[in-house]
């Protein structure tokens, strides 16, 4: 398992970080952080679903395409990477100078996921695929919020034991934290 670090101690890290993974269930808030980190910091974001797996019409992009589109974010020099995919984490945690994991209670990501589609239902996001506008979630999605910590976070520990035991990690488990992670109080 990567080495588990303080708010306090990774906003140190992300000060000086050249490359950034966040990763969390839907909902969490990954793109919001990611976008803050890029704002401050000046790293480019990637959002994995704009960028990555989704192509216009909620379409799948092919999987080989997506790990060659990974490979070539993940290579760059400077990025700040958004997303959970953990069959791409062999490229992506390596490469990371700190982990962000974002972990909220699976209420407070469906409320978060709820205001996303009240606020841009039939608008396509910032973080999204052209062509992919907000729609109301269906079972299946909510379903994978609900159970994330279950049946999601033991593959992550997984892989991010396997391919980044000496990465930082922090754990974000509220929007105080979020924000205390990009402040400039010590």
């Amino acid at each position: 398992m990567p080495t588990d670090c303080s708010v306090v101690e990774a906003r140190s890290i992300l000060a000086k970080a050249h490359r950034v993974l966040v990763i969390g269930v839907s909902g969490g808030g990954k793109s919001t952080l990611s976008r803050s980190i890029e704002a401050r910091y000046g790293l480019p974001h990637i959002s994995i679903d704009r960028d990555v797996r989704w192509l216009p019409g909620w379409r799948i992009r092919d999987r080989g395409e997506q790990r060659r589109l990974t490979e070539g974010f993940v290579a760059q020099e400077r990025w700040v990477i958004d997303g959970t995919t953990v069959s791409s984490f062999d490229l992506r945690v390596p490469r990371a100078d700190l982990v962000i994991w974002i972990r909220p209670t699976r209420r407070r990501a469906l409320l978060q996921l709820a205001k996303r589609v009240w606020s841009s239902y039939g608008k396509v996001r910032p973080d999204m695929a052209e062509g992919c506008p907000e729609k109301l979630p269906d079972r299946e999605f909510l379903e994978w919020i609900w159970t994330f910590e279950a049946r999601q976070s033991p593959k992550i520990i997984k892989g991010l034991a396997l391919h980044g035991p000496k990465v930082p990690l922090v754990t974000v488990r509220s929007r105080a934290d979020a924000l205390n992670l990009i402040s400039d109080l010590d």
